[in-house]
């Protein structure tokens, strides 16, 4: 079994732009940091699968609930409407 190292949010955060930003390969930013192409790869993994991304969901719920309040306005408008017009079909 392999040697546990603790690497730093910095310095892993500095692979992964070398990797996705600059074009290094993993292998490559493995070796120069010495750890393993498993532990980068796995990085990569976790990023893609939306773990950084929080702002975006974030930003798409408020947008939902915005227009779930406009849909509920115009409801409540067109069952007035429909009210005041007997006839409305």
């Amino acid at each position: 079994m392999g040697t546990f190292h603790v690497i730093s949010k910095e310095t892993k955060e500095q692979i992964l732009h070398l990797v996705k930003d600059e074009g290094v390969s993993v292998p490559q930013a493995a070796k120069d940091a010495g750890i393993s192409n498993t532990t980068i790869y796995t990085w990569l993994g976790r990023t893609a699968q939306g773990q950084h991304n929080n702002t975006e969901v974030l930003r798409l719920k408020r947008a939902l609930q915005g227009a779930y309040e406009l849909i509920g306005k115009l409801t409540t408008e067109l069952a007035g409407v429909k009210k005041k017009n007997r006839y409305w079909k």
